[in-house]
């Protein structure tokens, strides 16, 4: 009795601390959404209270006017084409070092978690001169090249842990029916590995869209800015026109599309992690 009052005692202020920040998170979410249906006059007169009439034309100025709907559909592009590369090439490789032995494989497999501890920030310039040589500056598909390779180390790591906890029996019988590597792996442990798929696209998706800095640093043509460049400069331009609630209007475009995964898929993130966690 005494140690599970113990324990409660230590969990309460973490599972009080997670409320809090739910609530204060879910608040501000609410009142960034509040603010956009309001005029600017009522929004300084009254910057807690509720639109006597709401204004759905100000997401309407900040789509057109403000470009942020071809903002938003670049991200689409650039982030979906993305992360179905990444998908594509960490699959196979995360299924292969985690099932199978051969030589250097321990080494190979740090030398690509070894990636997670690079920060971005040192990788810049490199990128840089890199894509600068290859002719892909200012373009969708040197930008899809950098997001494939800074994202792959995370993605392969994630799915490794998943794939090696999956049991081996199926594996075995389908070799004793004749299957070869390559179809067992299509067949049977790509569909038994859908949650942690599922996962690594769901978190690369987020990661992608909110990615700024690479985006500033090889995109220079306005027409090819991704959402949060795009929400970066109307935030700027704030210092000069006052226009609040558009800012807020873009804050709502911009994270409701994540939003509504993260509902829609928060079971596969769950799954892709936990079972995933089981065994390394």
């Amino acid at each position: 009795m005494k140690k599970n009052l113990k324990g409660i005692i230590m969990v309460l202020p973490a599972k009080l601390f997670l409320i809090l920040w739910c609530a204060f998170s879910i608040f501000a979410l609410v009142w960034v959404f509040l603010s956009s249906l309001k005029t600017n006059k009522e929004f300084f007169a009254n910057v807690w209270g509720i639109a006597e009439s709401p204004q759905f034309s100000n997401y309407e100025n900040v789509i057109f006017n403000y470009h942020m709907g071809q903002y938003f559909l670049n991200s689409i592009i650039v982030v979906g084409i993305s992360v179905f590369l990444i998908l594509l090439i960490s699959t196979p490789a995360a299924y292969v070092l985690s099932r199978f032995m051969f030589p250097l494989k321990n080494f190979l497999f740090r030398f690509i978690v070894l990636g997670l501890g690079v920060p971005l920030q040192m990788l810049l310039i490199p990128l840089f001169f890199m894509l600068l040589n290859i002719q892909l500056l200012n373009s969708f598909a040197g930008l899809v090249l950098a997001y494939v390779a800074i994202s792959l180390p995370f993605t392969i790591f994630l799915m490794s842990g998943f794939f090696a906890s999956l049991p081996s029996e199926m594996e075995e019988a389908a070799s004793v029916d004749g299957c070869s590597s390559i179809r067992t792996f299509f067949t049977i442990m790509l569909p038994l590995g859908m949650p942690a798929v599922a996962a690594a696209a769901i978190f690369n998706t987020i990661e992608l869209m909110n990615e700024l800095m690479l985006v500033k640093a090889f995109i220079t043509d306005e027409s090819k800015y991704t959402l949060p460049v795009g929400l970066y400069g109307l935030q700027g331009s704030m210092q000069y026109s006052g226009d609040w609630v558009s800012l807020f209007s873009g804050f709502v475009v911009s994270i409701f599309p994540l939003i509504v995964i993260y509902i829609i898929m928060s079971r596969r993130i769950i799954e892709g992690i936990t079972v995933g966690a089981v065994k390394g």
